[in-house]
């Protein structure tokens, strides 16, 4: 037997669950403790990022104690020396876009960072890198179809956007290039390699409009299987059908399982 992974955010996607059937000798989908630990905390990621030479947008990082304690005209000066804007304030543990703000300009991050606070105690901010929402999904480290995500309405894609129907349209290959899209899966098997990842995994991507470059903005342990998710959709399009897909991550679980 093997249990099948696809709990998210807290407890299912940070190594706690994982560690949890590591102790009662339970097989599972996915990566393992610690590449889940590095996934999920994405300020940890993006400093691993950064140390590996990995392209990712410049950010900056605080907790709510070090936020009070500086009070909120310091911490938010510190940022603003570091960081322009636009820029992206996220929860550090939340999946699914959870809590994710956008902030125009300073006056906008007080009511961002409230709302992220009450995700998570860590926040990170990031500068906003206005281009193309490029995902490539890995079974197994090999690389499917890069998907483009396309908010329709507003151009900043949170939760509502990723969730509602009919707010983002999703396009499978998205409409690139063969050269950006080798581009792009060879930078997500790079992502794949550094956080130990296993099973199956997603990597956000931007591709900046102003040079075309690409960068990291995440990484998924455990990515969505519902009707909206990328990993099926760029499934589909490599000719693997959802139950083979399940059957897949499944079969590569039971092998781990075997040669341990």
């Amino acid at each position: 037997d093997v249990a099948f992974v696809a709990l998210h955010g807290r407890d299912g996607e940070d190594g706690t669950v994982q560690e949890l059937l590591e102790v009662a000798g339970i097989p599972y989908t996915g990566s393992g403790v610690s590449a889940c630990i590095r996934c999920s905390d994405k300020v940890l990621a993006k400093h691993l990022m950064r140390d590996a030479g990995l392209p990712t947008p410049d950010f900056y990082a605080f907790n709510e104690t070090a936020f009070r304690e500086l009070g909120a005209a310091e911490a938010l000066g510190a940022m603003e020396e570091r960081l322009a804007f636009p820029i992206v304030v996220k929860p550090a543990g939340q999946g699914s876009a959870l809590g994710i703000k956008f902030a125009r300009t300073a006056a906008e991050v007080p009511a961002a960072l409230v709302a992220a606070f009450s995700y998570d105690r860590k926040v990170l901010l990031e500068r906003h890198v206005a281009g193309r929402d490029l995902a490539v999904s890995l079974v197994d480290g090999e690389p499917l179809p890069v998907v483009e995500a396309v908010p329709q309405g507003e151009d900043f894609y949170d939760f509502a956007a990723r969730y509602t129907i009919g707010q983002t349209a999703f396009v499978c290959p998205a409409a690139i290039d063969d050269q950006e899209t080798a581009r792009a899966q060879a930078l997500a098997r790079d992502v794949w390699q550094l956080f130990g990842c296993r099973g199956f995994a997603r990597v956000d991507l931007m591709r900046d409009d102003a040079g075309g470059d690409l960068c990291v903005l995440e990484v998924n342990s455990v990515p969505g299987l519902t009707e909206t998710s990328l990993l099926p959709m760029a499934a589909d399009a490599a000719g693997m059908g959802f139950d083979d897909l399940v059957a897949r991550v499944v079969e590569l679980a039971l092998s781990e399982a075997r040669a341990a």
